[in-house]
């Protein structure tokens, strides 16, 4: 049982590390030119927050949340994204 609970954090740092390796990354300038990130976008980036924030302390090229979004549509996204993959609120009112 304590090899069990010794390998789950040692799993789960290999899995973090293996999505942020997926991470796509444009330049800045590439990406305001081309399009703006709407609700979709907002919703992606919400899921990938954590692995996103984990990246941005390690390098400056990496940002959590898109510069060039349409506003309220993304910020939407943004938030209902984190919210479903961190449980949302419901979980801590039992």
């Amino acid at each position: 049982m304590k090899k069990i609970r010794l390998l789950i954090p040692i799993l789960l740092v290999m899995i973090l590390f293996i999505f942020t390796g997926c991470a796509e990354q444009i330049d800045i300038i590439e990406s305001t030119a081309d399009r703006t990130y709407g609700f979709f976008g907002g919703l992606w980036h919400g899921f990938i927050a954590p692995f996103s924030f984990f990246g941005s302390l390690l390098s400056d090229n990496i940002a959590m949340y898109a510069v060039n979004n349409n506003g309220g549509w993304y910020d939407l996204g943004f938030v209902l994204g984190a919210g479903i993959l961190f449980g949302g609120g419901g979980a801590s009112s039992r």
